[in-house]
């Protein structure tokens, strides 16, 4: 009979926390870089390239599945490498060093970008 009633209600706690979830809320921790700053990082990358003239990238969410450390050292974008085999472009956004901790020493997340669609 507990189990009947618990569960409804823990699932009606997890819907509610993803419903109000988003990237604008996901900043970094102590211990997590948050995906807005890496989305962040991405949009000042894209904004230096677009300087360069030619037609103008915009970036779009990163994938809210990414849980990664805080990074111990200012973040690195650069796009993404070809040779990496992803079938899209996206900026990737780099962590030389990330805080110490037990599952990774650095990392790099790929932000998906697109180009601007043209306005007359």
């Amino acid at each position: 009979m507990l189990r009947s009633i618990l569960m409804p209600a823990t699932l009606s706690t997890c819907v509610l926390c993803l419903t109000s979830w988003s990237i604008e809320t996901d900043r970094s921790t102590e211990y997590k870089h948050g995906l807005f700053e890496i989305r962040e990082e991405a949009r000042h990358f894209v904004e230096r390239e677009n300087t360069k003239g030619q037609q103008p990238w915009e970036v779009l969410e990163p994938n809210a599945k990414v849980l990664v450390p805080r990074c111990a050292v200012p973040l690195r974008s650069q796009w993404t490498p070809k040779s990496l085999g992803r079938s899209k472009p996206s900026v990737m956004v780099i962590c030389a060093t990330a805080v110490p901790n037990d599952v990774m020493s650095h990392w790099d997340v790929h932000v998906p970008v697109q180009r601007k669609p043209h306005h007359p």
